[in-house]
């Protein structure tokens, strides 16, 4: 069995680490990467797997689950709110007028009418998993599109409950019996009075909201002063785990409920850091869901009826086509974000594997109906990289340049353009600046304390590890212009900066620095704009020590300048010097320097007169004018 398992595993992984780079390379996106390393290792082609491919499917589509909860994090309730209309709207129509035009379709072709409702209730659905990660892959996520495609998969989710109440009054044989597990099956909550039902799944929502809102913070403050990163990612993985358990005690959708739970833990400091942990576990998992889909692909079905079969998806998909023409059209999108949303969504979604198994233990649909319609919902699924991309490579270019020259972006563009990875003193003293000019900034900090501290003062700073490109990422630095590196860790800030090289090369990096030796570094690093967190402090100090001592004011600020002048360019200098000896004898020569310019500008007789501060800007512009 040990054997087993680590063979399935390295099969799993060297399909995907072989055909997604492929599938990328050649512009087909890694979805349908994974889909057709699931083929390939699948009873059609290869046979590496076989049955087992159903029951990995059922473990996979737990990345589903993980890919609500990001998206639930990067839903405030706020902006959730201003997408009621869209979900309610979009989503509603978009359920109602599939599932009639479907079920009119198979009246039509001799189905009888309570499985035709069913029927067309199922293939209303869309594949959350590919839709989303395709648009994600191309960006697309914050356009009109997108957001209508995130609303109509939202309320898709939400419906799959009712759906479930509704079925078993549709059945038109004895149900067969189910050992529990998926959505619909026997559950605890079936133990209960039907009077109860209701209330305990009002609790479990309730619970979820008032653990993420109250209970989840104060335990991620803890856990954050350990200082221990697996420990944070642990602890991650057991909040969506505990709520995918609990959602299906209730008989409620997992992703619906690891959804709700990300959408309260929007607002949280420890967004990004959540965020950033959880999405490896989705990305790994939402390739193993594809991949399962492709494997599950029944060819032997496919080969004795491909002219049913085929004819069925291309009827589902023009149908679902043509209605979702129709609702971006009344929703006023634009030809192009119209396209992009019709297309997108014209599959059937992986909750149609889950719902179609329930019809047949519940009676509802025949076995001989499900097995077809499973390989339809899996093709459609396949196809659906291909259709966007022939939508992105032939219609968008032909159907949507023409207004793009005219139209305004749909692109909500809420990034900030200044990042400050660590807000201790020195950080908050420029995010402080900043804010005092309205110059809007992002910030990062490691210390849970002080990110604590921080928000209660009214700033809006998260919790999480600047040095990962992956949190820089979502904390938008693709799109900011600057990032101030005020991070206290002389080694953290160094990876930084490589880092922000790799992945940001565009982005402005202003780095403070502990000391000359750390600015060494720094340099050697090839960053150009270092900020020595002492020299300023120091220079003031000795300014007020030389007035103290009898030196006119004006005297000692011009020499602090001065010195500071030269010290930035000796810096420079020193900084290439590896040999101790050369070192200490180019340092003393700088020193020496130092003094003799020092001695100079004090004895210069255009200088020795008080003119007052300005005294430089007026030398300057005497200069200009003569």
């Amino acid at each position: 069995m040990q054997e087993s398992f680590f063979f399935q595993a390295m099969v799993y992984l060297a399909a995907a680490v072989v055909m997604v780079p492929i599938a990328k390379k050649i512009g087909l996106g890694s979805v349908l990467g994974y889909l057709l390393a699931g083929v390939l290792i699948g009873p059609a082609c290869l046979q590496f797997i076989g049955q087992e491919g159903t029951d990995i499917m059922h473990f996979a589509e737990f990345g589903v689950v993980m890919m609500l909860f990001v998206i639930g994090l990067e839903l405030e309730p706020s902006r959730l709110w201003r997408l009621r209309k869209a979900i309610l709207g979009m989503g509603g129509i978009q359920i109602a007028g599939t599932s009639a035009v479907v079920t009119g379709l198979a009246v039509l072709a001799g189905v009888d009418l309570k499985q035709a409702l069913v029927l067309g209730m199922i293939l209303s659905m869309s594949s959350t998993a590919i839709v989303l990660q395709s648009l994600n892959e191309k960006g697309l996520m914050q356009t009109a599109a997108g957001q209508g495609s995130f609303a109509v998969l939202l309320f898709q989710d939400i419906a799959v409950i009712p759906m479930l109440a509704l079925f078993p009054l549709l059945a038109t044989a004895p149900a067969t019996g189910t050992e529990g597990g998926a959505h619909g099956s026997a559950t605890p909550l079936d133990a209960l009075p039907a009077w109860a039902q209701p209330i305990a799944v009002l609790s479990a929502v309730a619970a979820v909201i008032i653990v993420g809102r109250y209970l989840t913070p104060p335990l991620f403050r803890i856990v954050a002063k350990t200082n221990m990163r697996e420990l944070f990612t642990a602890t991650a993985l057991l909040l969506v785990v505990s709520i995918a358990v609990l959602m299906t005690v209730v008989g409620l959708s997992p992703a619906l409920g690891t959804f709700l739970a990300g959408v309260v833990l929007a607002n949280s400091e420890y967004r990004h850091e959540l965020e950033s942990d959880i999405d490896p576990f989705k990305g790994l998992l939402l390739g193993l869901f594809f991949i399962a889909v492709g494997a599950s692909i029944d060819f032997d079905l496919i080969m004795a009826n491909p002219v049913l079969i085929l004819g069925l998806v291309v009827g589902v998909m023009v149908c679902k086509l043509v209605v979702l023409l129709g609702i971006g059209k009344a929703f006023t999108l634009s030809t192009d974000q119209n396209l992009i949303f019709s297309f997108g969504l014209c599959q059937v979604g992986e909750f149609a594997f889950v719902l179609f198994s329930f019809t047949t233990q519940e009676g509802i649909l025949p076995k001989e109906l499900t097995d077809i319609m499973t390989a339809v919902v899996a093709i459609s699924m396949a196809f659906t990289p291909l259709v966007m991309l022939l939508n992105e490579k032939l219609l968008l270019p032909r159907l949507g340049v023409q207004e793009a020259d005219t139209r305004e972006s749909d692109v909500e563009d809420g990034d900030n353009p200044v990042i400050i990875a660590g807000y201790g003193h020195f950080g908050n003293t420029i995010g402080r600046f900043l804010q005092a000019n309205n110059v809007g900034t992002t910030v990062l900090d490691i210390d849970s304390d002080n990110v604590d501290w921080l928000r209660r003062m009214g700033f809006k700073v998260y919790y999480g590890d600047a040095s990962r490109h992956d949190l820089l990422e979502i904390a938008g630095a693709g799109k900011a212009k600057i990032i101030v590196i005020a991070i206290n860790d002389p080694e953290k800030r160094l990876e930084l900066v490589e880092t922000i090289k790799k992945h940001f090369p565009d982005l402005h990096i202003l780095v403070r620095s502990t000391n000359r030796y750390d600015a060494y570094d720094l340099m050697n690093a090839g960053m150009l704009h270092i900020y020595r967190e002492t020299l300023d402090t120091s220079l003031r100090l000795g300014v007020d020590a030389l007035t103290l001592l009898g030196y006119r004011a004006h005297e000692a600020t011009r020499a602090a300048r001065t010195f500071f002048t030269h010290d930035e360019r000796t810096l420079k200098r020193l900084s290439a010097i590896r040999n101790e000896d050369e070192y200490v004898s180019a340092a003393r020569e700088s020193m020496e320097e130092l003094e003799r310019v020092i001695q100079a500008d004090r004895s210069a007789p255009d200088l020795r007169i008080d003119e007052g501060w300005g005294e430089e800007s007026l030398i300057a512009d005497a200069n200009k004018n003569s």
